[in-house]
């Protein structure tokens, strides 16, 4: 049965809806997954008003500042290469009939260009227009255009079908807008917390230093007391000793006598590491060139096959002014602990050079030092080096991982008390296995102080 013109139109029309309903269908799915707003203009251009039969389709996206609109994203002609737009066109809020639209929030349909003083002719003429704003609030977000070139292309159905379609985009925009807000949130929220942790381990790296400063400050007040006091008992018991060896006969035993002696002896030289420690020694420094202090004291370990010093001094080296005997005294612990972590023998590398100090220094210093010039001397070991856990006790008084009667642990927490009094500092260097290299910080004498340089 043959039907009739008439019939033919309701089946096309039918059809056409049905395709358009599928194609706004498939963009309302398609939606969830468009990742940014490029996307999306793209998407819309190419993939919804390009398959609802439009000969061409121009998004239009506005600026922050809400003056001007530019082509984002195209179809047809008008986007020759893909994605990528030749010459974009600017237009200004209120110029033409896309301006129009944008300012004046409304949709546009024009039947016929060619009598409309608004038209603004674009690469190829066209004779009719329809045009639909995206608001996202109270935004102009973008403009949807598309031209036709017979005259009284688009009515009502077009005009409903891209308003569905900008309604649609905009839901989509203020979805992707708040995405990239909570996103922004996120960051914030991460950066906020990475800077109250890095601000929790600054503030405990500096209570757990403030706590080792008023230990040893209150231990070296203890140690310094207490050295005074048993420094006056020793010297009645050195004099007492020396009394009864010059009035004692031929008769008396003197093996005990000299027993007890060097047991006064041994006890001065303690209490003179503790009141160095405690910094409570009196220092008689003088100005010198530390190069030839460290020949002299290293000269008799030259016959010490098993542990040969390498000295490396660096040419021209600052003069310091210290306490000659202190320093010999310190740099004899750090060479005498070389030697007790290589039992079976090895190097010991003692090198001088120029430092210059300031407040970005990163280095392991005991204790802090002022930015200046500094003489550093650093002796190296091959030993068995010290763990890290082990690092932050060794300049503690009496600690000692040497056997009983093998020390006194007062050696390194000697050293680091004398360089602070000479206004310097020491810092450490080790790895397991890699051995250790102690660095000792000395001001350089100022230029006044060189000129009284003792030789």
């Amino acid at each position: 049965m043959l039907k009739s013109a008439g019939q033919y139109d309701d089946l096309q029309k039918t059809s056409n809806e049905t395709a358009t309903l599928r194609t706004l269908n498939a963009f309302a799915v398609d939606l969830i997954s468009i990742p940014s707003v490029a996307d999306l203009f793209w998407y819309i251009a190419q993939n919804v008003v390009g398959r609802l039969k439009f000969v061409d389709c121009v998004i239009y996206q506005a600026d922050d500042a809400q003056t001007e609109l530019v082509q984002v994203a195209a179809l047809g002609e008008k986007n020759p290469f893909g994605r990528s737009i030749i010459n974009p066109l600017q237009i200004p809020f209120g110029q033409g009939i896309t301006g129009q639209v944008a300012q004046n929030r409304q949709a546009i349909v024009v039947d016929d260009l060619l009598k409309d003083q608004n038209y603004i002719v674009d690469t190829q003429l066209a004779r009719s227009e329809i045009c639909v704003p995206i608001i996202c609030g109270n935004r102009i977000v973008g403009v949807i255009d598309s031209e036709h070139p017979a005259p009284a292309a688009f009515g009502t159905a077009e005009l409903e079908i891209l308003e569905t379609i900008a309604a649609m985009t905009s839901a989509k925009l203020d979805l992707l807008t708040e995405a990239d807000r909570s996103k922004r949130r996120y960051h914030d929220l991460v950066e906020v917390h990475a800077q109250l942790s890095q601000e929790t381990t600054s503030r405990k790296s500096l209570e757990a230093k403030l706590f080792d400063a008023r230990k040893l400050e209150a231990v070296g007040s203890l140690t310094g007391r207490f050295a005074h006091e048993f420094n006056n008992l020793l010297t009645v018991i050195s004099g007492n000793l020396d009394f009864i060896k010059e009035t004692s006969g031929d008769d008396v035993p003197l093996d005990p006598l000299h027993d007890a002696q060097a047991a006064a002896q041994r006890g001065s030289e303690l209490i003179k590491s503790m009141l160095v420690f405690s910094q409570r020694s009196k220092l008689s420094s003088k100005v010198v060139d530390i190069k030839t202090v460290i020949s002299a004291l290293c000269a008799p370990f030259a016959t010490d096959a098993d542990h040969q010093v390498h000295m490396n001094f660096a040419a021209p080296v600052d003069l310091v002014k210290i306490d000659v005997a202190l320093f010999q005294t310190a740099l004899s612990n750090l060479l005498n602990n070389a030697r007790d972590v290589m039992p079976a023998g090895g190097p010991v590398h003692i090198t001088t050079e120029n430092f210059t100090s300031n407040f970005l220094d990163q280095q392991p210093f005991a204790s802090a030092i002022l930015p200046g010039r500094y003489v550093r001397i650093s002796v190296q070991d091959s030993g068995c080096g010290i763990s890290q856990d082990r690092l932050a006790q060794i300049f503690d008084p009496f600690y000692t991982t040497k056997p009983i009667g093998s020390g006194t642990g007062l050696g390194l927490s000697m050293t680091l008390g004398f360089m602070q009094q000479s206004g310097g500092t020491v810092a450490v260097h080790s790895d397991v296995g890699q051995g250790s290299t102690f660095q000792l910080y000395f001001p350089a004498a100022s230029k006044d102080e060189s000129d009284l340089l003792t030789i």
